[in-house]
């Protein structure tokens, strides 16, 4: 016996928070599903202020932007449903979900796939050995459980999340033994990157990873410099002795239910990898199928909840008709938002991949 709901919501995190909080101001009956215990996804973990407008949540933590998208849910109109994977999505209106419990068919009138996106790993020697991780899992273990994750890291990566993770890390008494870069220029913000070089922190760019060694784990790295071809330049090679490499180096969209679903799937390089092509409402090439947040496309988590609100407008409004004038104005809101955010140098190549991916959806 299946489950019947006007949106299903796809995943946890500030797309899916925000598409439900939207949504649940014109429709009811929303039900959302997240694989992890506690909805808000990257949020949860982000003990960082954000930058931007006050619009965006500036000076605000990611941690108590999640509370303030949760404290917006109506709990009439919407369910929350942890520790539940979707595993399948079959055209035009069924969802198979499994929990605990085992496998469930969800029936919806819509549904708004805010998915995420997925770590990259690179490779080098002994990339698989234990004390190699992710930023994430390692903010996971930090933020979420409070584990202190290790003892000595040395982070592969300068963009926003292996900066802000490093200083995280020390804030938990974790040495930062240094920063790689394999680009000659620090790809996120400056601001993150001067916090660790007054704590001494070194930020080694045109670097990267040769390999990690240990018995059985890793207890030390092997880095080298890069030439302009960025290949490796020898005679350069220093060990620096860690028990953690931990991996920034990208984000990749997580588009398989997408694909599973019939999706127009293209490669967008600005996007980070695959995405699904969609409309300037986040609906794809299926009816009443919707993408938004980092499965559309990597940004910034200010452009997920954005991408979620039009998402979740535009859905309600296919199902409800609500008065035209209150969507157009929404609509217009939300679009000035997103085009300001944009603008940004930070965010010249994500304007880019979406620009090319509305020529190519045409």
């Amino acid at each position: 016996m299946s489950e019947e709901y006007n949106i299903v919501i796809v995943g946890a995190g500030p797309a899916g928070l925000a598409a439900a909080t939207t949504a649940s101001k014109y429709t009811n009956k929303i039900l959302i599903v997240d694989e992890n215990i506690k909805p808000g996804g990257q949020l949860s973990k982000q003990t960082h202020k954000f930058f931007g407008s006050k619009n965006h949540y500036a000076s605000v933590r990611g941690v108590n932007i999640c509370n303030i998208l949760l404290d917006g849910l109506s709990k009439e109109k919407v369910c929350f449903r942890p520790e539940t994977s979707a595993i399948g999505f079959y055209k035009p209106d069924t969802l198979i979900i499994q929990d605990k419990e085992g496998l469930h068919k969800i029936k919806g009138n819509k549904f708004i796939f805010a998915t995420g996106a997925i770590e990259n790993m690179v490779s080098f020697e002994n990339n698989d050995l234990p004390g190699v991780y992710g930023a994430g899992a390692m903010q996971t273990l930090m933020n979420l459980y409070g584990v202190k994750p290790a003892e000595k890291v040395l982070m592969l990566g300068a963009g926003n999340i292996g900066l802000i993770v490093s200083y995280q890390l020390m804030q938990a008494g974790v040495e930062i033994m240094g920063v790689v870069e394999a680009s000659p220029f620090i790809g996120g913000y400056h601001v993150h990157a001067a916090k660790l070089r007054r704590m001494g922190v070194p930020i080694l760019t045109s670097h990267t990873v040769k390999g990690v060694y240990g018995d059985g784990k890793v207890e030390k790295a092997i880095i080298h410099k890069l030439g302009g071809g960025f290949e490796p330049l020898h005679g350069t090679e220093k060990t620096i002795e860690i028990d953690t490499l931990c991996l920034a180096v990208g984000l990749t969209p997580s588009v398989e239910l997408l694909h599973q679903a019939g999706c127009n799937i293209k490669f967008i390089k600005e996007l980070s990898g695959y995405v699904s092509v969609h409309d300037d409402m986040m609906e794809t090439n299926i009816p009443g199928v919707f993408v938004a947040g980092d499965a559309s496309g990597v940004e910034e988590a200010s452009a997920a909840m954005l991408e979620g609100n039009m998402a979740g407008l535009k859905a309600a409004y296919d199902i409800e008709g609500f008065n035209r004038s209150v969507f157009l104005n929404e609509k217009e809101i939300v679009e000035f938002e997103l085009k300001s955010l944009r603008t940004g140098p930070f965010c010249e190549r994500a304007q880019a991949g979406k620009k090319r991916l509305m020529v190519e959806e045409r």
